[in-house]
């Protein structure tokens, strides 16, 4: 059994570098060769692997990521649909039309024109919310331990992710003022599957770390975000984006970045009134 958790550790470790750079080289051609190369395996056992871990082929989730993509660029960005293909990674712009109407039902113009950013049809309750009006911040890059999870956001263990990360804080000797707690939900719940919901549970970092297993390192960029506190319930936090996405940045000069929004979580649930749990979150522009 002790071989065994060494093992997924391994594989783990491998994915979260592989997912990485899949996301941050969506403009470009995605050689399923260097991802086999960057994961240590040979392209049989990579595409098997990778497979397992993903819960789908590696080509499949490139192509859904992309696609994704497309939709948060086309709701947010004044980017042409000729700029957004290009930016995902598509040969053209009938390229990526195909593709998108393939995947939503809609094309990418017809979707951009009705002006309604949820693909996946939900109930809006409107509520009342504790938000300030956003501050303009200007961000530096950030080291950090971050541990992946995937599926819904109501059900995934944020419990244990903030267990593993704070154990290398302790095993790693890295602590020190200032660590901080981020999330970093890569997907849109409108847009994607629950089940392919992702998420990195994030410790911001001073001292020099090394990833173990399933726990990695990385740089959260720096750049221009918009940075909104919220005071109140994690349960609310679907109303909280679609004020700060449907009722703030369209109707501001700002254009979204290609780049995840982020949560620091500023109070601790267990110490915290529920509707007193403050939350900040950040949304890249330009």
């Amino acid at each position: 059994m002790k071989q065994k958790k060494i093992h997924n550790a391994f594989y783990e470790e491998r994915l979260n570098i592989i997912v990485e750079y899949i996301n941050t080289n969506l403009d470009g051609k995605i050689d399923i060769k260097t991802l086999a190369d960057l994961s240590h395996f040979s392209p049989f056992h990579f595409h098997r692997i990778s497979k397992a871990l993903l819960g789908e082929p590696i080509g499949a989730y490139i192509s859904r990521t992309r696609i994704e993509t497309a939709a948060k660029l086309l709701c947010f960005s004044k980017s042409s649909i000729e700029e957004i293909a290009y930016k995902v990674g598509f040969e053209s712009p009938s390229s990526l039309s195909k593709k998108f109407k393939s995947h939503f039902g809609i094309s990418p113009s017809a979707y951009r024109k009705t002006k309604n950013h949820s693909i996946k049809k939900t109930a809006l309750m409107k509520r009342e919310l504790n938000i300030k009006k956003p501050k303009i911040l200007e961000i530096e890059d950030k080291q950090c331990l971050y541990y992946r999870m995937q599926g819904a956001y109501q059900t995934l263990d944020y419990a244990k992710a903030w267990t593993k990360l704070w154990a290398q804080i302790k095993s790693q000797k890295l602590f020190t003022k200032g660590i901080q707690m981020f999330g970093l939900p890569y997907d849109d719940p409108n847009v994607t599957d629950a089940d392919k919901l992702r998420y990195d549970a994030c410790l911001i970092i001073h001292k020099e770390a090394k990833s173990i297993g399933d726990i990695g390192v990385k740089t959260l960029k720096g750049g221009k975000f918009a940075m909104f506190l919220y005071q109140g319930s994690y349960k609310y936090f679907a109303d909280v984006y679609n004020y700060m996405f449907e009722e703030w940045l369209i109707n501001t000069e700002y254009e979204l970045r290609d780049e995840p929004v982020r949560e620091r979580y500023i109070s601790h649930p267990d110490r915290v009134a529920e509707d007193k749990l403050k939350t900040e979150f950040y949304i890249p522009i330009k």
